[in-house]
């Protein structure tokens, strides 16, 4: 008798022990998994490359941050290379932080010219949510060598103060 393969024998290429039961004998052939585009790029041998333009389809960009804090500031910090200070726009409340910006390619080559692009051109935004709230009047923001530095104060909500009550 001819037996058509078990499920776990056509997915693991084993053969059966001669257990005549399974329940997915119905199933139809699995079909092997197609490779995705970017795994056809990496295994393409052409001399060049596709370029990889069409890999953020027209959205807007996200901007890597790194957050810590030290005793009294929350600082973040992002790069920015390539985008100038007064092209940068920072929102900021008690409790949270919005980058935007736009990176302008300074040139344009045609796709088939390119060997390799990483690189991201056009708007990126980032909102950050604090994990304490800030004093948002003596916060501050510096830009040097492409590196954005944003300082938050925090607030100190365990700092108490007495206050004299004036007769009159």
């Amino acid at each position: 008798m001819n037996m058509k393969p078990s499920f776990f024998e056509r997915l693991s290429g084993s053969q059966s022990a001669g257990n005549t039961f399974d329940s997915f004998d119905e199933e139809s052939p699995v079909a092997p998994p197609t490779p995705s585009r970017k795994e056809t790029r990496a295994s393409a041998s052409s001399s060049r490359p596709a370029p990889l333009d069409d890999d953020l389809p027209g959205g807007e960009g996200q901007l890597p941050v790194d957050v810590h804090q030290t005793a009294g500031d929350i600082i973040i910090r992002a790069f920015v290379a390539g985008v100038r200070p007064d092209e940068l726009s920072i929102s900021i409340s008690r409790d949270m932080v919005e980058i935007e910006g736009s990176r302008m390619e300074r040139e344009q080559v045609a796709g088939p010219d390119y060997f390799t692009r990483e690189l991201f051109w056009g708007s990126f935004s980032r909102t950050i949510l604090l994990p304490q709230e800030i004093d948002v009047e003596a916060s501050s923001a510096t830009a040097k060598d492409g590196l954005l530095t944003i300082i938050l104060p925090r607030l100190d909500k365990a700092k108490q103060t007495k206050l004299r009550v004036k007769a009159g």
